[in-house]
């Protein structure tokens, strides 16, 4: 009877969080869309900012603090979710993206997901632990069915929630909803990015060096763009009335896009992500990308953090080709997962997610460069998870007292 309930709520909660992404992208391909081919539309910025932040204050006080929301209510089951979480999500995003800011796609998609999953807990009658669960597997539906990555959404959710019970159980369901979720998405005729890497070197003492250095740079990159957003978040926080937060920010922003002529860094980046497997990139392509993603997501606008940060590790990767020695496709792949790990502490999705997009050949690669960017980014992530940084102290003083050793 329990496996004919969770096949059921798998089967909901992936064919909806599923169609919830594709309707999504698909939205946001047109906003781009028109944004590119009417690009003064960026003028009006800071009144999408005004209503977005307008919206959150009337109506979305107990939603704004969007994946934090759904991490509490997953260690805290009584929290319930609203509905509204989710096409407030969805419109603000959108808003955010048709008018200029930068931003991404993942906080979307998993707070849908979330959102979704959890109205059907009184449906199922769910206690305490179930819910939490379905919390889960909507969250690895979200991220699974955005970026075409189910093993690396399954394994986002487990590890973003720090599960540390019922694992079998609970990875099980989670793959299964992720998959459900991935191919519904596709049915929807939802093409996802594709990325690859025609040369790997064999590891050897220069590759292995070469991919610690690297790694240790997109550790401190991370740390940055963490530390970016939050004095950014912090500075805006000042402004009593929160409408004007993303306003004024919005001005700023339609500003500098307007005075540079530079549209390359404004929402999501995909084409600079593919470019940078393939050509070179601009020197501070990759700082000009964390500046505009930490000052948009700290103003108020929504969005999310993770495809940005692929943009910035992958153009940084691009660049230490000047001096590492290691193939230039390579150095953007493993910047793209390893910035990711870093700031978002998800070491374990890194890794699955670099294997997913980039092939198992690359694997020993990008794992290195995620385990040493991990370790070098800070104790603070985009996530609120105190139990996931309070593990990272407990490892890396055990790693100093090895050393002192």
């Amino acid at each position: 009877m329990r496996w004919l309930k969770w096949i059921s709520i798998c089967v909901i909660v992936g064919v909806l969080a599923g169609t919830a992404s594709a309707l999504f992208l698909w939205s946001l391909d047109k906003v781009t869309d028109f944004r590119q081919h009417h690009i003064w539309i960026v003028n009006f910025l800071p009144f999408a900012g005004l209503l977005i932040g307008w919206s959150y204050s009337r109506w979305g006080k107990d939603v704004e603090k969007g994946n934090d929301v759904i991490i509490a209510a997953y260690h805290h089951p009584k929290q319930s979710i609203p509905f509204k979480m989710g096409w407030m999500i969805y419109i603000s995003t959108l808003l955010t993206h048709l008018f200029g800011g930068s931003a991404g796609r993942e906080g979307t998609a998993v707070q849908m997901g979330g959102s979704i999953a959890d109205q059907f807990s009184k449906v199922f009658k769910l206690n305490a632990d179930e819910r939490s669960h379905i919390l889960l597997i909507g969250m690895s539906a979200g991220f699974a069915s955005v970026f075409g990555t189910p093993l690396a959404g399954a394994v986002f959710a487990l590890e973003i929630l720090v599960v540390k019970k019922s694992i079998p159980w609970i990875l099980t369901i989670s793959l299964a909803t992720a998959y459900i979720a991935h191919y519904t998405c596709l049915s929807w005729s939802i093409q996802h990015s594709h990325y690859s890497i025609t040369t790997i070197p064999q590891m050897s003492l220069v590759p292995f060096l070469g991919t610690l250095i690297s790694g240790i740079l997109f550790g401190i990159t991370a740390y940055l763009f963490v530390f970016a957003k939050n004095k950014f978040h912090s500075l805006f926080n000042k402004i009593k009335r929160v409408p004007l937060r993303p306003f004024i920010g919005g001005i700023l922003i339609a500003f500098f896009i307007v005075a540079t002529r530079s549209t390359q860094f404004i929402g999501l980046g995909i084409p600079q992500i593919t470019d940078s497997l393939i050509h070179p990139a601009g020197r501070y392509d990759f700082l000009i990308k964390l500046l505009l993603t930490a000052f948009t997501l700290g103003a108020g606008f929504k969005g999310g953090e993770v495809t940005p940060l692929f943009f910035i590790g992958a153009t940084l990767g691009n660049i230490l080709i000047w001096f590492i020695p290691l193939p230039m496709a390579l150095l953007a792949g493993m910047g793209f997962v390893a910035v990711f790990a870093g700031a978002t502490n998800c070491i374990l999705t890194s890794i699955v997610l670099g294997i997913e997009l980039f092939g198992l050949n690359a694997g020993i690669f990008v794992g290195l460069a995620s385990i040493m960017a991990y370790f070098t980014s800070g104790m603070s992530g985009i996530y609120s998870s105190p139990m996931k940084q309070q593990l990272k102290c407990k490892v890396n003083q055990s790693l100093n007292n090895i050393f002192k050793f």
